[in-house]
């Protein structure tokens, strides 16, 4: 079976961006640049031992995805505790809402949001109560 064991998100201004998700996720970052040849900061998520995996911040090699264009990649999701809360992080910190809050009935709040970077992410919040 093929289990997803890393994430890289493509930035085009490496310090926004470690800015960006450690100010609202708390991420930490760990030069990687020498090892990669190019500039890569790996992302630690979380604690090793609490569900997810880690990834990095890469140089972006081409153009910023088009605003208003469908997904062309992956969307990673995001754990979060307090969608409202994570939410207002969000656009405090200069990302952009690109599919509102929605209920995933009966699981979760689920919403789609743009960083910094012109990348779509997700946060989801488990709720059996959401309807």
């Amino acid at each position: 079976m093929g289990r997803l064991i890393h994430f890289e998100i493509h930035v085009v201004d490496m310090d926004r961006a470690k800015q960006f998700y450690g100010e609202v996720f708390g991420w930490t970052f760990q030069d990687w640049s020498e090892y990669a040849g190019m500039p890569y900061f790996g992302a630690v998520t979380g604690e090793d031992k609490e569900l997810g995996i880690n990834g990095a911040l890469m140089q972006r090699h081409g153009p910023a995805p088009e605003q208003g264009h469908p997904l062309n990649g992956f969307a990673c999701t995001i754990g979060v505790e307090d969608y409202d809360f994570a939410e207002a992080k969000i656009l405090r910190n200069g990302g952009k809402v690109a599919l509102p809050k929605y209920a995933l009935p009966g699981m979760a709040w689920q919403g789609y949001y743009i960083d910094t970077e012109g990348n779509i992410f997700g946060i989801h919040q488990a709720d059996e109560h959401a309807k």
